[in-house]
């Protein structure tokens, strides 16, 4: 019968990520060892204390050393036992925070482009309930694995000494519990694997209906939301009873096989006692440790399940931090400060790039250069490449061909981290995180004290409405800044923006979602933001860009034209038919 050996074999991914913290799983397993060593020699306390009572006539006095040498060894295992549990708690708390962390910073270092392609949802479970899940098998079923090889080859170390047969009644019945557990368990992981993928899909769906649910609601939609949560739900239980089925019939053929083989040991000495001269303090130690002898492997089993749920779900954390997530962006150490530099125009020469998965080239030979302290305005159609270019800038993606000149470095050898921070930039929809609006502000610098947080806001024009607010600075804002409204986060941004101080500033159509008015207010400010600069700006209406230095005329991934806004003008061409349809 073939039956699976990986069910139960220690995942080497696993076993790399305990190496940071073997010291404290080798303490577990040395306290579990010598718990079961004062088991052991509680037991041989034990057995002669009563064979001198009942057999020899012995008082309290003639035991009583032997007594308190036995209430010593039960509270040195009972210390031993705390001190197992203890550090295999502080085991799982170490590899979880480690692993987090790795999650955390592979997830950085793919880039938003990689995060993006993934749901949310599942990367949020992973990160919570999947590395939690991983409880049971680090602290419970892996030391348990070593320890169910090494308390049954310590118990026989002191049987056979002692009785021969017995030790060989032991060796022969021992492979019966593990044979039956591994047996169930084989079938048991796929249904583990298939329980926490249902999971981890229905867990991402419910964290799209709750990001949508006002989009539902305006489309009556709800109803048939609920529908299928109740048939994604109801799969879910499915699976998880078709897990449950298989333990609690596990649990009972384990319990049982245990319970025959303590009973083949029984029968073996009463029978010996009964018709040879075997001794009677030999045999009550035997029986004594007998359960003892099967106990770890008991546990071994009551743990298996659990931790094969951990072993599937690591699988996907495995995922998220192996290289299959692996950034397109090249590792440099270059350290760049922008404002040091003598050079400090920004140029794409001959560049190309298309998105993973696709042949299809979404700019196609870019070529400009934008000069110190000057805006460059990008305009065209949506598609036609200029959030593309942005994100190049922002080193979230690496062109296929062609090069990204910072005065006279090459931008990919470069640090990624250290190219961001002379950058400020303004997104479409600047995201703000739960959390107070000095929380928010100082995002873009942690250091910053009161008073500069406070004059980035009054030049952002949002000082005011913050001091009219209940907390001032202390308000919380909800998730996303939901109790602000569009041109209140927007102005949020723009105070970060003036906190950080950059000498690059990206504004990726920063105030599209605005009414003209907003628009026009917040626009304003941002030139008085861009003053001495080097603005790389993406604009869709005339008053945003009318006074860019440059404006490059983008349509299907390619350059078609450059100049200011008078001299694209006067061209009468693809430009003026972008501001004439109020689209650029």
């Amino acid at each position: 019968m073939n039956f699976r050996k990986k069910s139960v074999k220690p995942d080497k991914k696993i076993i790399d990520e305990i190496k940071p913290v073997k010291n404290k799983f080798i303490f577990i397993l040395v306290t579990g060892l010598s718990a079961s060593a004062f088991t052991l020699l509680s037991a041989f306390i034990l057995s002669r204390v009563i064979n001198n009572v009942f057999l020899n006539n012995a008082g309290l006095s003639d035991v009583f050393s032997l007594l308190i040498i036995f209430l010593i060894f039960t509270a040195a295992k009972s210390l031993l036992v705390w001190l197992q549990n203890y550090f295999a708690v502080e085991l799982t708390a170490s590899i979880k925070v480690q692993l987090r962390n790795k999650i955390l910073l592979k997830l950085e270092e793919s880039g938003p482009e990689n995060i993006n392609s993934e749901r949310t949802g599942e990367i949020t479970n992973t990160l919570l309930k999947g590395v939690d899940k991983l409880d049971d098998y680090l602290g419970k079923f892996l030391p348990q694995l070593f320890l169910s090889a090494l308390i049954p080859i310590l118990i026989l170390i002191f049987v056979f000494p002692i009785d021969l047969l017995t030790g060989i009644v032991f060796i022969v019945t021992a492979p019966i519990i593990p044979l039956f557990m591994f047996l169930i368990g084989s079938a048991a992981e796929k249904k583990n694997k298939k329980q926490w993928h249902t999971l981890s899909r229905m867990n991402a769906y419910f964290f799209d209906v709750l990001q949508g649910i006002v989009t539902l609601k305006l489309f009556n939609r709800t109803k048939d939301v609920l529908i299928k949560i109740e048939k994604i739900s109801d799969v879910f239980r499915i699976k998880t009873l078709a897990v449950l089925k298989i333990a609690f019939i596990s649990s009972l053929v384990l319990e049982v096989a245990s319970t025959l083989s303590v009973a083949v040991i029984a029968v073996e000495i009463g029978l010996r006692l009964l018709y040879s001269d075997f001794p009677f303090v030999n045999a009550l130690f035997i029986l004594i440790i007998a359960p003892e002898f099967y106990l770890p492997m008991r546990m071994l089993g009551a743990s298996y399940h659990a931790g094969m749920e951990g072993v599937a779900a690591f699988e996907r954390v495995a995922d998220l931090i192996s290289d299959k997530t692996k950034s397109e962006i090249t590792n440099s150490n270059l350290s760049y400060d922008y404002n040091s530099a003598a050079n400090k125009s920004i140029e794409f020469r001959n560049i190309y790039y298309s998105y993973p998965g696709s042949e299809k080239e979404v700019l196609k030979d870019i070529s400009f250069k934008a000069e110190q302290n000057t805006i460059t305005a990008f305009v065209g159609e949506s598609g036609a490449g200029k959030s593309t270019v942005m994100k190049l800038l922002l080193r979230f993606i690496e062109p296929k061909k062609g090069k990204i000149l910072i005065g006279d470095y090459d931008l990919t050898s470069i640090d990624a981290k250290s190219w961001r921070n002379n950058i400020s930039w303004l997104p479409q929809n600047p995201h703000l995180f739960s959390g107070t609006i000095l929380d928010n502000i100082k995002i873009a610098d942690s250091n910053a004290d009161f008073d500069s947080v406070i004059e980035a806001a009054k030049n952002a024009q949002i000082h005011n409405f913050i001091m009219s607010l209940p907390k001032g600075y202390n308000t919380e804002i909800g998730e996303n800044g939901a109790k602000l409204s569009g041109g209140e986060r927007q102005r949020v941004a723009l105070a970060r923006a003036y906190l950080r101080n950059s000498p690059i500033i990206i504004a990726d159509e920063p105030t599209s979602n605005l009414d003209l008015f907003v628009e026009h207010e917040i626009m304003n400010d941002m030139y008085k933001l861009f003053a001495d600069k080097t603005v790389i700006l993406i604009a869709h209406r005339l008053h945003t860009i009318e006074k860019a230095d440059s404006i490059i005329v983008m349509r299907n991934g390619e350059i078609i034209d450059t100049g200011s806004h008078s001299e694209l003008l006067k061209r009468k061409g693809y430009y003026k038919e972008l501001i004439e349809a109020g689209n650029a």
